[in-house]
């Protein structure tokens, strides 16, 4: 696929110029995914808020990480598997569960685990999850806003895995250390 520009103050829509700004001050650099974005004020603006509505949730941190890269390795997304796991070193959560996340094996945390089974489930079956997938959540401590917050973070890196998909965002060089390719289905 052809990459779409990314955009930078200067080249984008008069109208993404306060959210490329935010974008910017909040993370010191502009991503390209936000560059991206930026082709439609409409996607930028959804993202953005997306993003401030789930920072805000019961989630920590770290939890939120685990939402986020289980999204984009069940997506089979590059860029946000690389992106996120450069941000979860950041705020140091264990590299052991973000790799166990990038491997698609199981986290050294039962409740983690339990967090990135349910969020895998949703995003495989679309959301029709069943009784049980909500009791193996609550299980383990977890509440029914956690799950309605989950539905936030899944359809908040949606919007960013198909962009990168579709626009094939290239990798910013902060997050190139940790690069993350679909494993080969060749012998």
């Amino acid at each position: 696929m052809s990459q779409f520009p990314v955009h930078d103050p200067a080249s984008a829509p008069t109208e993404t110029l306060p959210l490329l700004d935010a974008t910017e001050n909040k993370f010191g650099f502009l991503p390209n995914l936000i560059g991206v974005m930026a082709e439609s004020p409409a996607l930028l603006s959804a993202y953005t808020a997306l993003a401030q509505c789930f920072e805000r949730s019961s989630l920590s941190p770290a939890e939120q990480q685990v939402v986020l890269l289980t999204t984009s390795r069940v997506n089979e997304c590059d860029y946000c598997l690389a992106a996120h796991s450069t941000i979860a070193d950041m705020i140091n959560v264990d590299p052991a569960i973000t790799n166990a996340i990038r491997d698609d094996t199981t986290i050294p945390n039962r409740r983690l685990e339990a967090l990135r089974d349910f969020t895998a489930r949703v995003v495989q079956r679309r959301g029709l999850i069943n009784e049980d997938d909500i009791k193996a959540l609550l299980r383990v401590g977890y509440s029914r806003q956690t799950i309605l917050d989950v539905v936030t973070g899944v359809g908040m890196k949606t919007l960013s895995n198909y962009t990168n998909h579709i626009a094939d965002t290239p990798l910013d060089t902060l997050f190139s250390g940790r690069r993350w390719e679909k494993y080969s289905e060749a012998c």
